[in-house]
């Protein structure tokens, strides 16, 4: 259960503020409250894990000073603030200093606590939000989550920290599921605009014209710079950049031509067409094409990458089960050769649904992976390919899980591993070398 949120009560009455802090005690908040402004800019930071309310007529520091204060800090942090009756012309000047909302006196508490509750939805989801951009900052975390040992996944990361060096703007491809956006995060992260901004937008989110305008001309009356803007100096990453229109690919073309070289916004395109039986290039116009796909990277499917597919449902399953407080399902020799030899239409995505529904599973003690695989290829259409695998894949990628679990079974016990599988420990100590298994990371 997440945790609950602070709310910071700001109030130079005595009576207000502890009414006010026992009424949303009672719904559910952990409150603090201070008498001045002056006293709660000691304990509000910019990461401060919840929401302000706040009197505006106080002592010293009024509210809209210590509004703007709050603002400075921190731009996203929710504040709520509580007028009296003749107030309303500052409560709206409040609004359009960054103000979350107003309360006019005297008010309901229902009110205040429903404004509290989206107050701290809304300062949970970007504190959520900062948390990923400061994970996905450190080049090395990043890649970290490109999991596999796999030679198309060796190659993807060998790509990523070439083209990470680079200025050039990127196109990155590959069918659902397998990871395009983690992979234009990393692309940003490990090169030299990893400081600077990472602008993500959905090109099919918004109609056309909308879309331009956030690009190119953004809301001058709110104050929005335009997206281009925004990532200048880092990247603008476009998902599924065949939703925009010929109009709006004919100005990323002009705003790509008109920053020269090198660019001081660097595009990352991802494309989402390859499953459909198309390309990127039939879907964009060729001089757009061309200008993108000068760098090019295509995500490879689950179903290429071997040994691949048993260490990322192991890794996802231990994730649910920890999740759902039960032990991870143990595979056995023919699961794991159902689990390499299906197709994965929906690749790493569809992966992780099974490890989660075999996890649920597995707790009810019933059902099989087999099963998942066949419901699931009821609802995703296929994907059929005639590569074949050679006996010795299998049979190594079985290996690793097998003692995998076993080590994550026995928290890293190489006796406790060693008597189980019946191996001596120089054959254990040599497979899990070659395997690229670790006792500490079982401990």
């Amino acid at each position: 259960m997440a945790k609950a949120m602070k709310i910071a009560i700001v109030d130079d009455e005595q009576d207000m503020r502890q009414s006010i802090s026992q009424w949303l005690a009672l719904s559910g908040f952990d409150t603090e409250t201070f008498a001045t402004a002056e006293d709660a800019l000691k304990r509000i930071g910019p990461d401060f894990p919840g929401v302000v309310v706040s009197d505006v007529r106080m002592p010293g520091m009024d509210g809209m000073a210590f509004l703007k204060r709050l603002m400075s800090q921190d731009s996203a942090l929710p504040v709520i603030i509580i007028t009296g009756h003749g107030d309303v012309p500052m409560a709206v000047e409040a609004m359009r200093v960054g103000a979350f909302d107003f309360l006019e006196k005297p008010f309901n508490p229902d009110q205040m606590t429903e404004l509290a509750k989206k107050a701290t939805q809304k300062r949970r989801l970007a504190l959520d939000a900062r948390a990923l951009r400061r994970d996905l900052s450190g080049g090395a975390q990043i890649m970290d989550k490109l999991i596999g040992a796999s030679p198309a996944m060796e190659r993807l990361r060998e790509d990523i920290l070439d083209l990470g060096q680079a200025d050039g703007h990127v196109l990155i491809d590959g069918e659902t599921g397998t990871g395009k956006t983690l992979a234009a995060h990393a692309l940003h992260a490990v090169g030299s605009r990893a400081s600077k901004p990472f602008v993500l937008v959905q090109c099919g989110a918004h109609p056309d014209e909308e879309m331009g305008d956030k690009l190119f001309e953004g809301d001058p009356d709110a104050g929005v710079l335009p997206l281009v803007e925004q990532a200048r100096g880092g990247t603008l990453c476009l998902e599924d950049i065949e939703a925009l229109s010929p109009a709006v690919q004919a100005r990323l073309l002009t705003f790509i031509n008109d920053q020269g070289a090198p660019a001081e916004t660097r595009i990352v395109a991802v494309s989402n067409l390859q499953e459909q039986g198309k390309t990127s290039e039939d879907a964009l116009r060729p001089d757009l094409f061309y200008r993108l796909a000068a760098m090019r990277i295509t995500l490879p499917p689950l179903r290429q990458r071997g040994e691949d597919i048993l260490q990322l449902f192991n890794r996802f399953a231990v994730q649910f089960a920890d999740e759902y407080g039960c032990e991870a399902p143990e595979v056995g020799a023919q699961e794991a050769a159902q689990l390499l030899q299906a197709p994965w239409p929906g690749n790493v995505r569809q992966l992780i649904n099974v490890a989660e529904r075999a996890v649920l599973q597995s707790r009810r003690g019933s059902g099989t992976i087999a099963s998942l695989l066949m419901a699931e290829s009821e609802t995703v259409e296929p994907v059929m390919t005639t590569e074949g695998k050679p006996l010795k894949e299998y049979v190594e990628a079985f290996e690793r899980m097998l003692i995998d679990n076993t080590m994550r079974r026995h928290k890293g016990s190489i006796v406790a591993v060693m008597d189980e599988l019946c191996l001596p420990r120089r054959t254990l100590n040599e497979k899990m070398a070659k395997y690229g298994l670790q006792r500490s990371d079982y401990l």
